[in-house]
């Protein structure tokens, strides 16, 4: 037993030693050192800045998208997605949903507690939506919504005051809006916005109620939305019904049956649409979990792609450590022949330089983490970008850097050790 601890001792005092000889040797050559570890510096760096900066951005967008509703299932023409492209031909051809299939959700669906069918004019197509006037003040909608009463429950928006379309404004199709908060504020500024008339696109409207205040968020925001009943916005805007049809927001009775009005939803969509079974679904399918996933997906491929190009830094960092380890090796045969004429062993010779370049790489590895950490705290600071640094990245950040040094002292460490002491203390 006192064997075994007098050999761990004796390691322990050889690791400390090789680390005091490997911090002489690199605080003696400062700025050799330095541009050493560059490569490292860089390739650690660019991981630990763009990892905190993705995984910040990606934990923002996944908030926004659980508080849009963390149990929405949304039915609608196309399939969500995320970036530019172009939808293959069946895609394009699909029919659109109609407020028939809505209501037939509705009575088909036990486990729905709410079912919104929806149609919008978004600002950015159609020339823009039109803008809503009050006397001589104007507010610009970026979006306008034809709506029933299961919108408020199915999208977890409410109205701050007032009340929202209620079914008897569907059914009559009464001219009534609700407006969003800063649409409100734009046109009421110091006077209260209930009952009062609004003209929108022509037509007058009576405002029935305001949202509350969402503020900017990822997914979507009402601030700047008015909502109207659907059967008043399809008399408006019949284009819209005829183009777009409608998307349907539905949200389940419970948490725990999300799964469950996936599937009564899509059994009742193919059956109406006259889908084959053997035949994919004709219509897209919209859910929180669902573009998390394909969120995911894309930021993914950007780290890879980021781990690709901090690779080759660190490639390009590991050889500038082979490269001035063998140097080094070359410059200090005497010395490596010295050690070995009073009794060190090749095993010594090896840990020794292998320390080094484990030190010169974990150095340029500390200094890379530092930097990146900065980075991100620089962008957390001066832009709406969110940054969160975790841990692992850190530990993956020095180990690597340190694996690197391993790697590549390898060969340096192995050549200095089969150096012959006799040759080595001739060397000039």
């Amino acid at each position: 037993m006192s064997d075994k601890i007098s050999r761990f001792q004796a390691f322990l005092l050889g690791v400390r030693e090789n680390v005091r000889f490997a911090g002489v040797a690199l605080l003696g050559r400062k700025l050799r050192s330095s541009l050493t570890i560059l490569g490292i510096v860089i390739g650690v760096t660019t991981v630990i800045a763009m990892v905190s900066i993705i995984e910040g951005f990606n934990n923002n967008v996944i908030a926004n998208f659980q508080s849009f509703g963390a149990t929405l299932v949304q039915f609608q023409k196309f399939d969500a997605r995320f970036g530019p492209g172009n939808r293959d031909e069946s895609e394009r051809q699909r029919k659109n949903l109609t407020y028939e299939d809505a209501i037939a959700l509705k009575r088909l669906c036990p486990s729905m507690a709410a079912v919104s069918p929806e149609r919008y004019w978004f600002a950015g197509g159609g020339g823009g939506a039109p803008s809503v006037h009050y006397k001589a003040q104007e507010g610009t909608p970026d979006t306008i919504g034809g709506v029933t009463e299961d919108y408020a429950p199915a999208n977890n928006h409410y109205v701050r005051e007032g009340r929202f379309i209620a079914e008897s404004d569907v059914r009559h199709s009464m001219n009534v809006v609700v407006l969003g908060d800063a649409i409100s504020k734009a046109l009421f500024p110091h006077v209260d916005p209930l009952g009062k008339p609004v003209t929108l696109a022509g037509r007058r409207f009576y405002v029935i109620g305001v949202m509350e205040q969402q503020g900017s968020t990822f997914f979507e925001s009402t601030d700047n939305h008015v909502f109207m009943p659907l059967t008043a916005f399809d008399s408006q805007f019949p284009w819209i019904k005829r183009d777009q049809g409608v998307n349907i927001a539905t949200v389940p009775r419970s948490p725990d049956q999300v799964s469950k009005i996936l599937d009564e939803g899509t059994a009742v969509l193919r059956i109406r649409r006259k889908v084959p079974f053997n035949k994919p679904n004709d219509f897209g399918i919209l859910s929180p979990d669902k573009l998390i996933g394909n969120f995911k997906a894309i930021t993914g491929g950007i780290t890879l792609a980021m781990v690709f190009i901090a690779s080759i830094a660190l490639l390009v960092g590991g050889v500038g450590v082979m490269n001035i380890m063998l140097v080094s090796v070359t410059e200090r045969t005497r010395e490596i022949g010295i050690r070995k004429a009073i009794g060190a062993v090749r095993r010594d010779i090896v840990l020794q330089f292998l320390t080094e370049a484990m030190s010169l790489s974990a150095m340029g590895g500390a200094v890379g983490i530092l930097l990146g950490l900065g980075i991100a705290f620089v962008v957390r600071n001066v832009s709406p970008l969110p940054t969160v640094t975790p841990l692992w990245s850190i530990l993956v950040g020095l180990g690597v850097s340190v694996s690197i040094g391993l790697f590549f002292g390898i060969y340096p460490a192995y050549k200095a050790a089969k150096l012959d002491p006799i040759d080595a203390l001739r060397y000039e």
